[in-house]
């Protein structure tokens, strides 16, 4: 391969993330602030939906933070060449990865979204990338669950899920030969 596959972030998927956790965090508020109004059959212990209120406050403002960077960032989102994939689309996004140190390409699935897991038998050298403890502790937890510290969503990127790992596929399938 001698050509460079670039692959945008997309700002208004970004921007729809954006709000998505936004809500949450309003959500998470009135919950702390006012646990009683949102008793319900399933829900009747206000500590309860305190406890739940500080959990999407504490999770979706950390989302929050990584999104609106996201939304301001103008790099790349991904980029795929003859040294390997760039990614730049996540928060847990290293930079390059080596098309040597992948050893197989393999597909979870979370609620609805499908991620790209990119197997290593490098995973320290990527994880000790991580630009900050808390990718670092995500990109630990993913080794821990999937296998592997490196993974890729479609949900920042301008391309739709199947399409980006056809062309991820296609190219790992080159290296290997």
């Amino acid at each position: 391969m001698t050509d460079k596959i670039e692959i945008q972030l997309s700002k208004t998927k970004i921007l729809l993330l954006l709000i998505g956790a936004t809500v949450f965090v309003v959500l998470g508020t009135l919950f702390i602030m006012n646990p009683e109004q949102f008793k319900s059959p399933i829900f009747r212990n206000p500590e309860t939906i305190r406890i739940a209120g500080i959990a999407a406050v504490a999770f979706f403002g950390l989302c929050l933070v990584f999104i609106a960077k996201k939304l301001f960032d103008n790099k790349v989102g991904l980029t795929i060449d003859q040294n390997g994939i760039t990614d730049n689309s996540n928060a847990t996004s290293v930079g390059l990865i080596e098309w040597d140190d992948i050893t197989d390409i393999g597909t979870v699935q979370v609620a609805s979204t499908k991620i790209l897991m990119l197997e290593t038998d490098k995973p320290e050298k990527y994880i000790e990338r991580a630009r900050n403890g808390i990718s670092k502790r995500a990109m630990k937890a993913n080794y821990k669950m999937y296998g592997s510290p490196l993974s890729i969503i479609s949900n920042s990127l301008k391309i739709k899920y199947d399409e980006l790992e056809r062309m991820i596929r296609e190219e790992f399938e080159k290296r290997k030969k």
